[in-house]
């Protein structure tokens, strides 16, 4: 499930960028503690790193959401509103 992401300075890596980069990070961190061959250390760190992973998309959604906010009404930018919480119906799943 490896996702193409085109060519960013690395100065100023975009929101796209980072998302795109820290999911495939997480989708490869998923598979290998899917696997199984994880130890006890090696399956926390991993975790760790995951929940890592998982803010830094966050925030990557987050500055986009903001970014298309800002797009929607350029005459009056003020005027935006948060999108609604899409996980306000989930059960906690992080």
């Amino acid at each position: 499930m490896a996702r193409k992401s085109p060519a960013s300075s690395p100065q100023d890596p975009s929101p796209v960028a980072t998302f795109e980069a820290s999911l495939d990070a997480l989708e490869s961190l998923v598979e290998r503690m899917e696997q199984g061959g994880l130890n006890l250390e090696e399956s926390l760190s991993a975790y760790e790193r995951g929940i890592g992973l998982y803010r830094e998309c966050q925030t990557a959604l987050e500055q986009a959401e903001l970014r298309v906010r800002l797009l929607s009404d350029l005459d009056a930018p003020e005027s935006a509103r948060p999108f609604p919480d899409a996980s306000a119906g989930r059960d906690g799943d992080a």
